[in-house]
């Protein structure tokens, strides 16, 4: 059944989708006869990146293909509703790849589980898109990830770096692109509550002992102090100002 929405709902839902579709303009992150792999980890994130793909596609005179694919970690114990999800891409007309793998945790030495998830969950959708021949791989990250990475860097590596928007990895024969890049953590959680995305079944057990939670907090703690540090913090990153730095 097709759910009504208000026009304050819709107009909200117009913004998230053209605030995206300005960040894959802006950085020129898809073209005509693209092929586009979305990695999908069941989160709001990569459902809402996916929907607003597929959505965009139906709009726009140019065409394009979506490939979305979910890395089954054995041995981390999050689970999501595969069924749920092969339906969603049905219904967008997506191709589904799932892909079972093990993140050998217990090798992983002094490496974090998120780290060595990550990295292996990486790794999966990286051989997946050289086997399908695609060379665009679309990830669900948003303003707020690319705040706490820079807070994580300059405090852990003394550097200033983040997320970019586009990233061309393999000498050019992959380009990462990221198009939530300029859309917050709370416009997603709202945007996701409207489009009725399901839960994870089961959360991942090391979600919480990262250091990117205490990076959260640093960055909730400075929004707290001042509403739009969030986005002044985001905005920094494009006006270094060299001649004012030791």
């Amino acid at each position: 059944m097709q759910v009504k929405f208000s026009k304050q709902q819709q107009a909200f839902i117009q913004k998230v989708r053209q605030t995206a579709g300005k960040a894959i303009n802006q950085h020129q992150m898809i073209c005509a006869n693209d092929e586009i792999l979305i990695a999908v980890s069941g989160g709001k994130d990569s459902l809402a990146l996916l929907e607003i793909l597929a959505s965009r596609k139906k709009a726009l005179p140019i065409n394009y293909t979506l490939h979305a694919a979910h890395i089954i970690t054995e041995d981390v114990p999050y689970q999501i509703d595969t069924q749920w999800l092969q339906n969603f891409c049905n219904s967008l007309d997506v191709k589904l790849h799932l892909i079972t793998t093990r993140a050998n945790l217990s090798t992983a030495g002094k490496k974090k589980p998120c780290f060595a998830c990550s990295r292996n969950r990486r790794k999966e959708l990286f051989q997946l898109a050289h086997r399908l021949g695609i060379k665009k791989l679309a990830l669900g990250h948003h303003l707020d990830d690319a705040v706490e990475t820079l807070v994580m860097n300059m405090a852990q590596h003394a550097n200033i770096s983040s997320i970019p928007a586009s990233l061309n990895m393999f000498d050019s024969k992959l380009q990462i692109i990221r198009p939530l890049i300029q859309l917050t953590n709370d416009e997603m959680k709202k945007y996701a509550k409207l489009m009725g995305f399901k839960s994870l079944k089961r959360e991942c057990p090391y979600e919480d002992h990262t250091i990117r939670q205490k990076a959260r907090s640093i960055v909730e703690q400075m929004s707290s102090i001042n509403p739009k540090a969030r986005i002044n913090l985001f905005n920094s990153m494009k006006k270094i100002d060299f001649e004012y730095l030791p």
